[in-house]
């Protein structure tokens, strides 16, 4: 059985690809940390369109647990074959530097720069085994080009988009690619408390973009079609920066 694991697939765009990937024949792994509901939620819908899925849950950011869960489920099913990687998983806390804790900066490092490597590692051997594999990470605007408030957010989606061209070169030869998505304002809960009125007039397209959009990116670069793409960032975001 051929699966897709998403990192943080409960939700927004996590949940998204999720969907997308079930659509493309996918056995979907969806992981969670906390929010079952949500987690259900997207179960049932890739079950009521025909797909298959089943849930993860483990905090990708505690090696600990990443390990005991993923790493066991791995060992347990040798002819399922994660053939496509998604790493979504990531948490803001946005504060200016001068008052940010250390805690502010290791969760979010924690999260989406340490999960990258705690989930990747552990999903990597079977491709090159396989000799074929799907990598795609989901990163930020904010990785590219900085944004106030969010230092540390910051400075974790810059640290995923070096190891995304780092890795790219490491393992392209056999038959793995590595890329990023880089999305804009996305309407998410992440996204919520932002006013879209104030702030589309920025974007050349006017509008935030959708969940949707993040995913059909991400379909195409997990596709077979995708073969010589790799260690690229791909922005997504109206044309608001690239």
């Amino acid at each position: 059985m051929k699966c897709a694991l998403v990192t943080g697939g409960s939700r927004g765009i996590g949940k998204a690809i999720c969907l997308k990937m079930s659509s493309m024949g996918y056995h979907v792994l969806i992981n969670y940390k906390s929010n079952i509901s949500a987690a259900e939620s997207t179960l049932q819908e890739i079950k009521s369109q025909g797909g298959t899925a089943e849930l993860m849950a483990f905090d990708v950011a505690n090696k600990m647990e990443t390990d005991n869960v993923l790493g066991s489920w791995i060992e347990k099913n040798p002819d399922h074959l994660i053939e496509v990687l998604v790493n979504n998983a990531g948490i803001k806390k946005d504060v200016l530097m001068m008052w940010m804790t250390e805690e502010d900066w290791a969760s979010v490092l924690g999260t989406s720069l340490n999960g990258f490597f705690h989930v990747t590692r552990l999903v990597l051997n079977g491709m090159l085994v396989k000799k074929y594999g799907r990598i795609v990470n989901v990163v930020s605007l904010s990785g590219l080009k900085g944004l106030p408030g969010q230092t540390n957010y910051s400075a974790a989606k810059a640290g995923v988009i070096g190891a995304t061209k780092a890795l790219a070169q490491e393992v392209g030869r056999r038959g793995i690619t590595v890329n990023a998505v880089a999305p804009g304002f996305i309407r998410t809960e992440m996204t919520e408390g932002i006013n879209e009125k104030d702030l589309k007039g920025m974007i050349p397209v006017h509008r935030f973009g959708e969940p949707e959009e993040v995913a059909a990116a991400v379909g195409f670069l997990a596709s077979p079609e995708a073969s010589y793409i790799t260690g690229e960032v791909l922005s997504i975001n109206g044309g608001l920066y690239s």
